[in-house]
């Protein structure tokens, strides 16, 4: 067995760098030095023995001038090194020298100190060799009446293990171990001596619990614990057994623990489904968050809630206790309140979205007025989506939600506003009967409106939806006032010329009154920067936009000015106030015009915008019926096209969501009734106290596909060759943070390789965690060695190494057989995810690697392209499915996946078919691959490059 495969009690840090020093000296240090000595050369014995090498000579030395000691420290290294040290003969027999060291422990067992005896009984659990315990056991049973609890507790241990591995040492353990725990005050010994029986002897277990089932609440929470552990597992095996132990279980929840009070909920949630149950376990789960600190639990207890959900009968339960759940908002991580408002948006029906909009618009507001946290805006657009999605869902919220809302379009923060404005537009476009208010809100904030990006969206949604003459004037009144005094150019020329003269007077009083040696300089310099600041000040906003360079704005204006005379036109009868308004709007666009082209902006117009400029005034001059519809019904029909896209693809990702949740029962389906099922039957249910071991030491066993492509022998790595006098291979078994190579070494010759040594190294963020140990291996012997790998974070990490050995009788040097490299996949920790667009481009503006792949490949059609990326690269493609269906030679889809470390990746594939070169040419274009590590970026980028082209099956 190798060193990864044996129960590793004891671990011990190596410094690589240190030499190892020879026997003869170690025996020396261990005969004549003083203690201090002793103990240095005895640690270097056990780091030695540790490392392979065997010491038998100085076996009877460590017996004769240390073991005799009274040394703590030394009696403790001792401890370690018989743990570790052979203790058989090569055939097995127990080695002589054992007797003298049996004896030894057996005066320690009885030694007046209680720290040896205690520690002696733990070694005691560690021995696998009956011969060395039979002599102990009087001593070890005696250790059970020790007055102190140390001793006690650690000898139930004892008794516990020996029970296990050698039962005819110790026949009658459950019962002496039941009278014990009977009489037992203290409770660590209770817990060990409970623990001991539910493994050993069940049904004793269960009379001391039946015999103390009201005493529960006054136990200990360790002893309590391995009590919801014996509930569980009793009615897992016999579910009758419930009715006795349900009450005891709601008992537990009121547990002053929260480790008892949470797998109490577990408990009681796999026990039974009554409404009452689940209610009472989601109170426990919710009380848990909300008083926790740590942010990992309230994750975790969060993630049992969302479980419980997944149930369709328990989610009307949950719908409930919306409102406790939405308590854990208190707490201040982004990423608690994220998960919160999910499962609250999830759980909201008709009966409870009143109380869930009254306590997200008084969180809206708290976040008004908190500015000092950084996630504050983050959470503020949380708040905004979560709301958004409920006026969505339930029209009749909205209006209640819409005015809050909107003072938060005139926020610094540009993207809780542009959230805020996506909200409005889309209100306002469904809900006929909130327009009037919508249009009265936005008026009121627009002189406000910070932001040229959130203005411009404002400016469009009034121009659309302004339907009655007041409005239209209001809304030309409310843009005059914006741009400020027009003509823009000439009032700009005036005010530089017209305020020099002032603040040259004003600033010759104070200069008279400092005079100095640069007293000039000084006024030159007042006035260059008091102007800038004065005129930034009284500058209103559209013309600060407009002085900044900003043009976009002014084409986006244009279109709302065409679009409100056009209205304006069909509204007012009288050509005199329908020719003044169109000639009111024509002269604020020339004024535009005109100040785009002079030189006082930053920057100049663009083309683009002159000529969406003039195309407005050439429809204002023209007013033709074709011109009237296309701005002022075609661009609403648009937005009303791209809304319905938008929820159709809502409703189908929830379909298949509820597709999923709902269990589907076919026709022929056997039902089992539980009264009918046999034992063994009822058992093969997942054990959850066994599942969350297994998850715990990384040996979670993952349903393999059907795929026979998918199993174990996919994974294999062959890392010599078959004429090698070493055949090695290996199965990578990848784990969430670390990877277990599972090697299979063969002796292919007939001698016998001593020190069969297998040495990795690893390249990228990977760490070999301890060294394998030496074999022996007979001739054409075989043996499996394991190694584990952590990993740091995702990138192509490559293993590689070598196996050296020694032949049996030969003179020769160690011999060495070179592996091939073993690449590790960056699929295993890839994970698909999803992001809305804005984060999306966010994050591909954020991110500094980018890795450009050029097609290659062999496959002939777009979509099939995609879905073969898509496959390979565990990726999520976030362009929606209409928007990729249809043919017209070319596709634009963007790529998302999250990695298990919490990395994104970002990949924007451009593709297109060459019409040109036939109906069979592949397809061509590039993968553009963004991360924010170069490791992910250049990883992603090789594995797409890998498997680009389809291999014939």
């Amino acid at each position: 067995m190798t060193a990864a495969e044996n129960v590793c009690y004891t671990l011990i840090n190596v410094p690589m760098d240190s030499e190892p020093p020879s026997e003869i000296s170690l025996k020396n240090d261990l005969e004549k030095g003083d203690v201090k000595l002793k103990t240095e050369a005895l640690k270097k014995v056990i780091i030695m023995i540790l490392n392979g090498e065997k010491l038998p000579g100085l076996l009877m030395t460590i017996i004769r001038f240390v073991l005799p000691l009274q040394d703590h420290t030394i009696k403790k290294l001792l401890l370690v090194f018989w743990e570790i040290v052979p203790k058989t003969t090569p055939d097995g027999r127990l080695l002589q020298e054992m007797i003298l060291v049996c004896d030894a422990y057996r005066k320690d067992l009885q030694h007046p100190n209680e720290f040896i005896r205690g520690s002696t009984l733990r070694f005691l659990c560690k021995l696998k060799e009956a011969e060395l315990l039979e002599p102990l056991m009087p001593a070890i049973r005696a250790c059970l009446e020790h007055r102190h609890s140390y001793v006690r507790r650690n000898a139930v241990l004892a008794i516990y293990t020996i029970y296990r591995n050698f039962e005819h040492l110790i026949p009658d353990a459950p019962e002496l171990i039941h009278d014990f725990l009977v009489n037992e005050k203290d409770a660590s010994c209770k817990r060990n001596a409970f623990m001991m029986l539910i493994h050993a002897d069940q049904d004793r277990a269960l009379d001391y619990l039946s015999t103390c089932i009201d005493q529960v609440q006054t136990f200990g929470d360790i002893l309590q614990l391995v009590i919801v552990e014996l509930i569980y597992k009793v009615c897992h095996a016999n579910p009758s057994e419930r009715a006795r132990f349900i009450r005891c279980i709601y008992n537990l929840l009121q547990s002053s623990s929260p480790a008892v009070k949470y797998e109490a909920a577990g408990t009681l949630v796999t026990l039974s489904s009554a409404p009452t149950a689940i209610k009472a376990a989601a109170q426990c789960y919710i009380d848990l968050i909300i008083k926790e600190s740590d942010n990992n639990v309230k994750l975790i207890v969060l993630d049992r809630l969302i479980e419980l959900k997944e149930h369709p009968s328990h989610e009307r339960v949950l719908q409930d206790l919306v409102m406790d759940i939405l308590r854990v908002l208190s707490t201040p991580d982004l990423e608690v309140r994220k998960k919160t408002l999910q499962l609250a948006l999830d759980l909201v029906s008709s009966r409870n979205v009143e109380e869930l909009v009254i306590v997200l618009k008084k969180e809206v507001i708290k976040t008004n007025n908190v500015t000092e946290h950084e996630d504050t805006d983050k959470y503020r657009q949380l708040l905004v989506r979560t709301l958004h999605s409920c006026s969505v869902r339930f029209p009749d919220m909205a209006a209640n939600v819409i005015p809050v809302l909107m003072e938060f379009l005139s926020d610094n923060n540009e993207a809780a506003a542009a959230d805020v404005l996506e909200f409005v537009r889309e209100a306002i476009q469904r809900f006929d009967n909130l327009r009037p208010l919508i249009v009265e809100k936005m008026l009121e904030v627009f002189h406000a409106i910070k932001s040229v990006k959130i203005y411009r969206g404002a400016l469009w949604i009034l121009g659309e939806y302004c339907s009655t003459k007041e409005d239209i004037q209001s809304v030309m009144t409310e843009v005059r006032r914006s741009l400020g005094e027009i003509p823009i150019v000439e009032s700009e020329i005036k005010k530089e010329a017209g305020e020099l003269k002032p603040e040259e007077e004003v600033s010759v009083g104070p200069a008279q009154k400092l005079v100095t040696e640069m007293g000039t300089y000084a006024t030159q310099s007042a006035l260059s920067s008091s102007r800038p600041a004065k005129k930034e000040e009284d500058r209103p906003p559209l013309r600060g936009f407009l002085l900044d360079g900003d043009f976009f704005v002014a084409a986006s204006l244009a279109t709302t000015l065409t679009k409100i005379a056009l209205r304006y036109v069909s509204l007012v009868q009288e050509k005199k106030k329908q020719n003044s308004f169109n000639a009111e709007a024509m002269l604020l666009m020339a004024t535009i015009l005109h100040l785009g082209k002079s030189s006082l902006p930053k920057k100049p117009i663009t083309d683009d915008d002159v000529d969406r400029i003039s195309l407005c005034l050439k429809v204002l001059s023209e007013c033709s019926p074709l011109m009237n519809d296309i701005f002022n019904k075609e661009c609403r029909q648009s937005l009303s096209h791209m809304l319905s896209a938008k929820l159709e693809e809502e409703k189908l990702s929830q379909k298949k969501e509820s597709e999923k949740r709902n269990v589907t029962i076919q026709p022929d389906d056997p039902i089992s009734f539980m009264q009918l099922t046999a034992k063994n039957e009822m058992s093969s249910k997942e054990d959850q106290f066994q599942l969350s071991l297994l998850a715990a030491m990384g040996n979670t066993q993952r349903k393999e596909a059907a795929d026979p492509l998918a199993s174990k022998l996919n994974k294999v790595t062959q890392l010599t060759g078959f004429s090698d006098p070493v055949y090695a291979e290996a199965y990578v078994h990848v784990n969430q943070y670390d990877i277990v190579l599972d090697v299979l070494v063969v002796n292919q010759t007939s001698d016998t390789l001593q020190n069969c040594t297998l040495e990795l190294a690893t390249l990228g963020d990977l760490k070999l965690v301890e060294k394998p140990s030496p074999l022996t291996l007979a001739p054409h012997d075989f043996a499996n060695i394991k190694a584990n790998v952590k990993v740091a974070s995702t990138e192509n990490g490559i293993i590689f190494g070598n196996v050296v050995y020694d032949v049996s009788g030969a003179a020769s040097d160690r011999n060495c057989v070179v592996l091939s490299d073993i690449h590790i996949d960056i699929m295993d920790y890839i994970q698909p995810a999803s992001c809305t667009d804005a984060e999306f481009r966010q994050m591909w503006a954020e991110f500094e690697w980018e890795n450009k792949v050029t097609v290659n490949t062999n496959i002939i059609d777009l979509n099939e392209y995609l879905q073969h990326i898509l496959k390979s690269t565990n990726m999520k493609c976030l362009t929606p499915e209409k928007a990729l269906s249809g043919y017209c030679g070319f596709m634009a889809a963007n790529l998302y996946a999250r990695s298990i470390f919490g990395e994104d990746a970002l990949a924007n594939v451009s593709i297109e078919k060459p019409i040109h070169l036939g109906p069979e040419a592949p397809v061509t274009g590039h993968i553009r691959i963004r991360a924010k590590s170069q490791g992910m970026a250049l990883s992603l980028g090789d594995k797409i490059n890998l498997s680009q082209k389809k291999t014939s099956l």
